[in-house]
């Protein structure tokens, strides 16, 4: 079983050697592919070792680093382009500080609605000039369908606790159902709301609660994207 050590690092190190540029635009999809090359040899090798105990994990192991390379790769390049469509279209929000675009490194998508721009305080109905925010990023998430949508919302500690989870759940669902107005598939999306329980910031200031006031959204990729 030696050979599936040697197959999965030799894998994993030829393609890290690409992600090695912090600066590189496609350093999220040559680290997945990097994984998935690694994943895919130590499973093709241990397949091909039960069939085959001469040369068959060797072989396995080669096969499963091309097909998990490419699996790793396909996800990351889908995402990425989501990514750049995001940035494109809500450079604005994002200058005025109403929108966050984050990758995560399970290469989901998280974007963080600012309160304060999307709702009136301790309302859950949205502001009609957030509507073409959400225009935008609803049009995006049409043309990506290969995802789900998980919404989640947040609020700062004031009121009770029954008040603020009942306020999230309420806000998370508000955004879902206007994504599903612009043409979204309500079925991709899912809601949650965790009220006070996760601060960005300090309650003890305006602006620390401001930071906690939020609708998060995470775009999670379907994983057999190729």
């Amino acid at each position: 079983m030696k050979k599936i050590v040697i197959v999965s690092l030799t894998a994993g190190l030829a393609l890290a050697a690409c992600v090695s540029d912090p600066n590189d635009p496609n350093k999220n999809t040559k680290q997945n592919a990097a994984v998935g090359a690694a994943v895919g040899a130590i499973a093709g090798a241990v397949i091909g070792y039960q069939q085959d105990h001469s040369g068959g994990a060797l072989r396995g192991g080669l096969i499963g680093a091309a097909a998990g390379g490419a699996l790793g790769a396909g996800v990351g390049v889908y995402m990425d382009k989501q990514q750049a469509e995001f940035n494109r279209q809500l450079a604005a929000e994002q200058r005025a500080h109403q929108i966050e675009v984050e990758r995560l490194q399970n290469e989901n998508l998280k974007i963080t609605m600012n309160s304060e721009v999307s709702f009136d305080n301790n309302s859950s109905q949205l502001k009609p000039a957030f509507s073409n925010t959400l225009s935008k990023v609803a049009d995006i998430l049409n043309r990506y369908p290969r995802s789900t949508i998980h919404i989640i919302g947040h609020t700062d500690s004031r009121g009770s606790a029954a008040y603020n989870q009942s306020l999230s759940e309420q806000r998370a669902q508000s955004v879902k159902w206007a994504l599903a107005d612009h043409g979204v598939d309500p079925n991709r999306i899912s809601t949650e709301g965790r009220g006070e329980t996760q601060p960005r910031d300090s309650n003890d200031t305006e602006a620390g609660r401001q930071l906690n006031r939020r609708v998060e959204m995470m775009i999670v990729p379907d994983q057999n994207i190729q």
